[in-house]
């Protein structure tokens, strides 16, 4: 028999993992009907039929499902040594939100430098939800609920809590006896997520209150700092101004949100990534106390 078209096995062993052709293409990042056609092309190539084809999905044939047992332990093997041997196997590329970057995660890269000095993390700040399949992205961290988009995975990395703080000149200056409900001289200090006015919109904010917004947390947070007023912001983005003193907290949000921040990555890659599996280890460790 000739020699069997790797490429071909590459979309049978997809195929097999998944049991449906759409799912396949979209990890391989080809089109339904070419992975359809290749496998089908496999099955003539062997004289053997691999699948059952269902109107909802694929099941494997005997003989489908004793071929994929013999030759994916051969295709870890190639994807492993080709893995190593490829000078980008040690960069990994991590997208989270410009302010999560800022005021929660450049605080903890020191740690992960010296700790795994034979990794290049490489950090892109954005807030749209990551394409895996074409910008080059590895892992992301996105504010949200699951399910996500695609063919991903996620792991919780902390709960949303909203705390309102300030200044402690600040604090000591306004009246915050029956806050938020009584905001007599105070101005509020507000992001693109809008909690102040959502609050306001719910009746559980005093009607009088001035809001002057910001485009990024973390431009609302450095406006609480200059003293200017009372932000509402999440709790993982305040460890180091509330760990000196420079902020205090004013008051939790008592009203559980059905958000977070969550670990975001493809379920399969064409390649195994042990620098991949790393950074994703080392981020579950950075999981704030509650």
């Amino acid at each position: 028999m000739p020699r069997l078209n790797l490429n071909r096995l590459v979309m049978f062993d997809a195929a097999a993992r998944h049991l449906n052709f759409r799912l396949a293409a979209s990890e391989l990042n080809l089109t339904q009907g070419a992975v359809a056609q290749q496998v089908r092309a496999l099955e003539e190539e062997l004289g053997l039929k691999l699948f059952d084809r269902k109107a909802r999905g694929l099941d494997l044939t005997q003989a489908g499902r004793t071929y994929h047992t013999r030759i994916r332990p051969a295709l870890v093997i190639i994807d492993e040594a080709t893995d190593a041997l490829s000078p980008s196997s040690t960069q990994v590329t991590l997208s989270l939100p410009p302010s999560l970057a800022s005021k929660w995660f450049v605080s903890k890269l020191a740690d992960f430098r010296e700790r795994y000095t034979d990794i290049e993390l490489v950090t892109t700040a954005s807030e749209q939800l990551s394409d895996f399949k074409t910008d080059g992205i590895d892992i992301a961290i996105r504010h949200g609920k699951p399910p996500f988009p695609g063919n991903v995975r996620h792991d919780h990395l902390a709960d949303l809590q909203l705390c309102a703080v300030c200044t402690p000149d600040y604090a000591n200056q306004i009246q915050l006896s029956d806050f938020p409900k009584d905001l007599t001289g105070c101005t509020l200090i507000g992001d693109g997520h809008k909690y102040w006015e959502k609050m306001r919109d719910n009746g559980s904010l005093g009607k009088s209150a001035k809001i002057a917004s910001f485009s990024h947390t973390a431009l609302a947070i450095e406006a609480a700092l200059a003293g200017q007023g009372i932000a509402l912001v999440p709790d993982i983005m305040l460890d180091r101004e509330l760990a000196d003193g420079r902020l205090v907290v004013v008051w939790l949000d008592p009203t559980p949100q059905d958000t977070g921040y969550y670990i975001v990555y493809p379920t399969a890659t064409k390649t195994r990534s042990t620098a991949r599996d790393t950074v994703l280890s080392w981020l579950n460790q950075q999981k704030p106390a509650r």
